[in-house]
């Protein structure tokens, strides 16, 4: 599988402690912003941190990738054309979005990108 594509080793080992039998860690990035401390991406699964419950709470919710609906590249309207160079994306779960805002274009078409080739 390769080596996994990280911003913070406790991050890392949040997600590796919730492993079920047979998942990998593909990467986990640290999200921007107040909402999405991270999200991690497994051969099984997405995992986002959501830091918006209110008393200083968090959840960890998994999202299996045969029930997102869809992945979106998020621009401002003066970038449209050029999605790749976006920093954002949002997926698409039911009747939930959820938008994670990375440090870096780099990571969010990676994470695009493996989202999307594990959708099904």
């Amino acid at each position: 599988m390769g080596a996994i594509r990280f911003d913070k080793q406790d991050q890392v080992d949040k997600i590796q402690a919730g492993l079920l039998s047979g998942e990998s860690i593909i990467a986990v990035y640290d999200g921007k912003g107040a909402a999405t401390g991270f999200i991690g991406l497994t051969n099984r699964r997405v995992v986002l941190q959501d830091n918006s419950f209110v008393g200083k709470r968090a959840a960890l919710t998994s999202v299996p990738y045969s029930k997102i609906n869809a992945v979106s590249f998020v621009s401002d309207r003066s970038m449209l054309g050029k999605f790749s160079s976006s920093s954002s994306i949002a997926l698409s779960v039911g009747g939930s979005t959820y938008e994670i805002e990375f440090r870096g274009e780099e990571k969010a078409k990676h994470a695009h990108d493996v989202i999307l080739g594990l959708m099904s």
